[in-house]
């Protein structure tokens, strides 16, 4: 069960969290495999249940982390670590709840005396897949300081950029990326303190290791209102420059309870790996809330690059029973062989941060007898659509509405559309906001309004909604095509074309057209077999392939082969970057 004061923080008394014992995996033939949900019945029932509520006063170190340490002194949680770190190279890490108290009590200290920083003050922490990452954010937590994670692919630009729109007042990185911050440190008025996670000393710099030793874990957590700034997320944007989007202690802490109770369907006794970089929103999603709301274990590999035969091994190796990754690296996977690997703890996945195509989810599938549960959200909220375990999965679909939101698809002037009419996605926020959503988009009250419609926040994105309830992607909103008075999204094109062998990787975008106005383009990068066949042939072929798959219409009647895609950091392919070149050349 879960810790009593959790569950009169995140639930009314009358919704007691179902914490039932996995039930029998059921074989629907040789490879295939359902597992049913652990914390709730079925879809409906799901969303009749679900109620937060909204203290006064929340912190997620305190209310929820520490809580589950006196579950484990007591006895009431399995033996399983909270926190489980392998390297790859035989370094591996496991820490009970009891000692990541400690041991982020520790660098609390270090942050409040040695770094000076008061509560509301602004950390930038810069750091691999390592155990320092998650003891930063958990430090955070208890010094009510604002955590800004950042990806260690950021150039010394990057950093710049981020140090100054900030304001932050500590950087915490390794020394990969030190050299970059000394760089343009002097450009950043705010900033006075440096910590370095190193094996060696450096000038200018509190070395985490060695300050980690002589620190005292008595530390008392800060007393923070459920509303107070908890962490700013620099959005990852395809176009202009990354937003900051600012989330509180509850909109996370306690929003993301939809996540790990429903759609994760996380219990104390499972092993959670979420393989997104450290960077975004997606870590805080999957590597620290969702899982340890539930009291799972939070897995982790350094993974420095990312590698289909890591992954593989990983899954074999470790008792790793909900898997998560990108809809990015499921397409790499499924590239490679994966006979010879058997995932014997394995029993939910799921996939988040972009679309995932249908062909992708059907070969892995195929190859592993489990379903890829997809869900929809953004770095201003928690889930807002998903597959839930129980309910049957429509290829291709997001899903039904997590229990968080109220979500309709809208036209222009903010009315409801009827099933089957394309329009914005958009979640109700008026009269009553909910609690996953974020605050606002820090200094830049502007663009906070521009995403209100009516009673409604507008996400960006365009779909629309059956007559069964679910949801389906089509296209951000500045990606739909317009060719010769019809509306094409480049997602059911992309998915239509990775369905053809040849094809690795497509992105789909506008491209003008003397006759049409502008017709679809494809941007293929060719699987390796087929990389030498005659381009021109190809190229016919995989047309009438796109044909066959989806409405004629939609066929992309200009092709160009590249070797890769232009993507942002994340991941995510920079559409905008393609479009523009194709539309720079009338």
């Amino acid at each position: 069960m879960l810790p009593l004061v959790t569950m009169k923080t995140l639930l009314r008394a009358k919704c007691f969290w179902r914490l039932a014992i996995p039930g029998s995996v059921r074989e629907l033939h040789k490879d295939y495999r359902i597992v049913p949900p652990q914390n709730f019945s079925n879809y409906e029932s799901m969303k009749q249940e679900f109620k937060l509520e909204t203290p006064e006063y929340f912190n997620f170190a305190k209310d929820i982390l520490d809580q589950w340490t006196n579950m484990e002194k007591a006895g009431k949680r399995p033996s399983n670590p909270a926190f489980w770190w392998i390297n790859g190279n035989g370094e591996e890490v496991r820490w009970s709840f009891e000692e990541l108290g400690s041991l982020s009590r520790k660098f609390a200290n270090i942050l409040t005396e040695a770094c000076a920083l008061k509560r509301g003050d602004r950390v930038i922490v810069i750091l691999p897949r390592i155990p320092e990452w998650w003891l930063a954010n958990v430090a955070c937590l208890r010094t009510g300081t604002v955590l800004i994670p950042g990806t260690t692919q950021l150039t010394q630009r990057d950093i710049l950029y981020r140090l100054q729109s900030s304001k932050a007042k500590c950087i915490i990185t390794d020394e990969v990326l030190a050299p970059a911050v000394d760089a343009v440190a002097s450009k950043c008025e705010n900033l006075h303190s440096k910590l370095i996670v190193s094996q060696k000393p450096k000038d200018g710099w509190g070395n985490l290791k060695e300050m980690m030793k002589q620190a005292s874990d008595n530390h008392t957590c800060v007393k923070t209102k459920h509303d107070e700034m908890m962490a700013i997320y620099f959005t990852s944007g395809t176009s202009g420059t990354p937003k900051m989007t600012g989330h509180t202690h509850s909109s996370f802490g306690l929003g993301l309870s939809v996540n790990g109770r429903f759609w994760l369907d996380l219990t104390p006794s499972d092993v959670m790996w979420n393989t997104s970089d450290t960077g975004w929103a997606k870590s805080a999603w999957s590597s620290i809330f969702s899982p340890w709301i539930q009291g799972a274990c939070v897995f982790a590999h350094y993974l420095p690059r990312f590698e289909p035969t890591s992954i593989f091994q990983t899954l074999s190796e470790f008792p790793i029973t909900v898997f998560c990754s990108a809809p990015t690296a499921y397409r790499m996977l499924i590239q490679n062989d994966m006979t010879s690997y058997k995932f014997k703890s394995l029993k939910h996945c799921v996939s988040a941060g972009e679309p995932i195509n249908p062909e992708v989810t059907e070969q892995w599938r195929n190859r592993t007898g489990l379903d890829i549960y997809e869900g929809y959200g953004q770095t201003e909220t928690v889930l807002i659509c998903g597959n839930f375990k129980g309910m049957k999965i429509k290829s291709g679909s997001m899903g039904k509405p997590s229990p968080a939101f109220d979500v309709k698809i809208l036209d222009i002037n903010g009315n409801v559309l009827p099933p089957g009419e394309e329009g914005d996605i958009g979640i109700q926020v008026l009269p009553n906001r909910p609690l996953g959503l974020f605050a606002h988009y820090i200094d830049n009250p502007t663009k906070t309004v521009s995403t209100l419609r009516g009673n409604f926040y507008i996400t960006g994105d365009r779909g629309y909604m059956d007559e069964d309830g679910y949801f389906w992607f089509v296209a951000r909103s500045d990606d739909i095509i317009l060719s010769s008075g019809y509306r094409i999204g480049p997602f059911e094109v992309e998915s239509a074309l990775i369905e053809h062998p040849a094809v690795a990787e497509a992105a789909v975008v506008s491209s003008p057209d003397p006759i049409r106005g502008e017709v679809v383009k494809a941007f293929i990068v060719l699987s390796h077999d087929y990389k030498s066949h005659d381009q021109e042939q190809l190229k016919k072929e995989i047309q009438e392939h796109v044909k066959k798959i989806t409405a004629p219409y939609k066929y992309p009647r200009k092709v160009e082969f590249i070797q890769e895609l232009p993507k942002t950091i994340s991941g995510k392919i920079k559409r905008n970057e393609l479009r523009k070149k194709e539309w720079e050349m009338i």
